[in-house]
């Protein structure tokens, strides 16, 4: 089955493996090293790495075909400097092996001048710890990077609100509609000793009660076991199958439940699994919604329906918006496109309008705060 191909069964392609980097093994790296530049009549390469391990890839599918189909507009319309510009789509399967496999593809190849879009969020942290330690050569822009703890590097360019920003978003929501408890629903150990202490200030300081869950290995049973007197909103932190599993536990609740759930949720992957049947899922996004009036939305719905046979998904706009970004600031450069002149004009942080989505870093080297919400109801209609 083709990767771009659209499925009946979204959920059976998610459970397919085998899109691995094709690249070169491990060994001694030499990433940090300056490359060759591009010779001037070859065309400019970005690599997109991206996850495709089981927990990421409902994330990653619909953010690559959102990049793929910016970079063709792209090229379709004379590309940079009137040569195409080749995206490199580099897939991993979630651990450190096959990312650096990935990594040393991107810079034996002499012609890549830029990471741009990596996903999801775990890959895209680790991309940006080995940047970190002065192992990445390029500039590192527009990563799916939700985890606001990550320390920013001068050669990592995030463009997208946090999940911190997030979950602040989401609870001053409910603070505002007169929700006084919340329960908080962490899909395992690790999101609930990630994301507890950020919960629970964020919440004390809209004077919010919490109480926490934890899912572990059976989030369904989770489900089945709350008691009447559990909060009616409950915060999930966790990703799509979690969710699912949660959700499905819920089916035996008499109590009518709200969740919100973070960007990491691919609602319509949520739909397609059956996750959603008596439990309205409200989830927010660091994109504008995909139905929205802004240039860079229209665009976006345009070029997917020309080119893909896909529904247009938040996730997809942020690959879009994370291309067309990366295309703004290469073509405001001057000089040649080599790796250390396309680096150099990021680290400008100039704020940049992509389509109406603007991009204005802080004294962090963070740009978006921009959160929206949509709302997934039992029979599947997504409302903004």
């Amino acid at each position: 089955m083709s990767l771009l191909s659209s499925s009946p069964n979204r959920r059976r392609w998610l459970q397919q493996a085998g899109w691995l980097a094709a690249g070169a093994g491990a060994g001694v790296h030499a990433w940090a090293q300056p490359a060759r530049p591009a010779a001037g009549a070859r065309s400019p390469a970005v690599a997109q790495l991206v996850d495709f391990s089981a927990a990421q890839q409902d994330v990653s599918k619909d953010f690559l075909i959102g990049s793929r189909a910016a970079w063709q507009d792209i090229n379709a319309r004379g590309g940079l400097r009137g040569r195409p510009v080749t995206h490199l789509a580099l897939e991993t399967d979630g651990t450190p092996a096959s990312l650096r496999a990935a990594l040393d593809e991107a810079h034996a190849n002499p012609a890549c001048v830029a990471l741009s879009g990596s996903a999801g969020d775990l890959l895209a942290a680790q991309v940006s710890a080995l940047s970190g330690q002065g192992l990445l050569g390029m500039a590192h822009a527009a990563p799916w990077l939700q985890n606001s703890s990550v320390p920013v590097d001068d050669k990592t360019f995030p463009i997208f609100a946090t999940r911190q920003a997030q979950i602040a978003h989401a609870l001053k929501n409910l603070s505002v509609m007169g929700v006084k408890v919340l329960g908080a629903v962490y899909a395992s150990e690790h999101e609930q000793a990630a994301h507890h202490a950020e919960v629970g200030r964020i919440a004390a300081n809209l004077e919010l009660r919490v109480e926490s869950f934890q899912g572990g290995a059976n989030l369904r049973q989770l489900g089945q076991k709350l008691t009447p007197g559990t909060p009616a909103v409950l915060l999930f932190l966790g990703g799509t199958p979690e969710l699912a599993q949660f959700t499905q536990g819920l089916d035996r609740q008499a109590r009518q439940r709200y969740i919100v759930a973070l960007a990491d949720v691919n609602l319509q992957t949520l739909a397609q699994m059956g996750a959603v049947r008596t439990t309205p899922v409200i989830a927010t996004q660091p994109v504008p919604m995909a139905s929205a009036a802004l240039p860079v939305v229209r665009q976006y719905r345009e070029v997917l329906a020309r080119l893909f046979d896909e529904s247009p998904t938040p996730l997809g706009l942020a690959g879009f918006i994370a291309a067309r970004y990366t295309f703004e600031v290469m073509s405001a450069l001057e000089g040649p496109l080599t790796r250390q002149g396309v680096l150099a004009g990021f680290q400008q942080r100039a704020s940049v309008n992509v389509g109406g989505f603007r991009i204005a870093y802080d004294a962090q080297r963070r740009s978006s705060t921009y959160v929206t919400q949509s709302m997934m109801t039992p029979d599947g209609r997504l409302i903004g």
